[in-house]
């Protein structure tokens, strides 16, 4: 991977179950890494009926340099917006060099 590709730059974060002032359940993101060099690539997009609304959700793929530890459980924060990570990592060519994360937007 060149870094050349590594256009973007990314935060990855954790949820932390906690609970509220009223004891009751809450979940808080936290970053787990921040400034992390990525590319993120625009994959396919649908419209779906959920809920009596009409919501929108585009999928990514997002390519960085290999960490430990990024699980399908953390979520992708690029500037403003969230990328949910829809399965387990792919170690590219198993050479941890290289991890591919296909993601998911949610659009209200």
């Amino acid at each position: 991977m060149q870094a050349g590709q590594l256009k973007h730059t990314i935060d990855i974060q954790i949820a932390l179950n906690s609970q509220d002032s009223y004891g009751a359940p809450a979940q808080e993101w936290v970053t787990f890494l921040s400034g992390i060099r990525a590319s993120v690539e625009p994959g396919s997009g649908r419209e779906f009926f959920a809920a009596q609304q009409v919501n929108s959700e585009l999928t990514h793929l997002v390519k960085m340099r290999y960490r430990v530890g990024i699980k399908s459980e953390m979520r992708i924060k690029f500037g403003n917006r969230y990328f949910d990570i829809k399965e387990s990592p792919k170690d590219v060519k198993e050479a941890n060099r290289e991890l591919h994360l296909m993601c998911r937007e949610l659009i209200p």
